[in-house]
């Protein structure tokens, strides 16, 4: 079935999102895995994904940890240098494609206050046709229900649903739904699939930095 509709993962598909790289640079490689293995912080970020409250959520793992209280901080203070940089060829993609007029949903892992800091500073955030952002939700990717939500609130039929994500489990989660999938490896592989699949040209898929 030709898709109906195109999915797109935010982080590391639209915008970058490495925090280990963030502060590797800023405090070095040394007191990051110090840091890293003394706070399980992508386990407070995924609470934050599941709802809670960004600052406080932060704030209050930082004061647990004295001894890396401003490191832990930074997740929130600098929180746009670790959700970085654009990818231009996928935000060019996600464009092209809602010219030629295909709806283009997000489901994305982003908390609530994370993403509006996002959506301030990457406007783009706020074009999607829909947008399922588990904050919201309370559900996250790889949880089979928030495919079935999306399915429901949709409409379409799974079989119609074309997704892309940079985790395998995301991927195979809606795979096991029906969905076509992608998973999402560089700009240039995702583009050529969107050409394979007949919604996209070449030409149309190309982009001119």
């Amino acid at each position: 079935m030709s898709p109906q509709a195109v999915i797109f993962d935010i982080g590391n598909v639209l915008i970058g999102w490495h925090p280990e790289r963030f502060y590797d640079r800023v405090i070095g490689e040394a007191r990051r895995r110090a840091l890293f293995d003394a706070v399980d912080l992508h386990d407070m970020n995924l609470r934050v994904d599941l709802g809670a409250d960004f600052t406080r959520t932060i704030y209050d793992t930082a004061e647990q940890h004295p001894a890396f209280r401003d490191e832990i901080r930074m997740w929130h203070d600098r929180w746009l240098d670790l959700a970085q940089p654009l990818i231009p060829q996928s935000l060019h993609l996600m464009r092209a494609l809602q010219d030629k007029g295909t709806p283009v949903f997000a489901l994305t892992n982003f908390g609530v206050g994370s993403f509006e800091l996002a959506a301030a500073h990457y406007p783009f955030l706020r074009d999607f046709d829909r947008s399922y952002v588990s904050g919201h939700l309370k559900l996250i990717k790889p949880d089979p229900r928030i495919y079935e939500l999306v399915e429901a609130d949709c409409g379409l039929p799974a079989e119609s649903l074309l997704f892309t994500d940079d985790r395998p489990d995301n991927i195979a989660a809606a795979a096991a739904r029906g969905w076509q999938t992608h998973l999402f490896e560089s700009p240039e592989d995702w583009a050529a699939r969107l050409v394979a699949a007949g919604l996209l040209s070449a030409e149309e898929a190309r982009h001119e930095p």
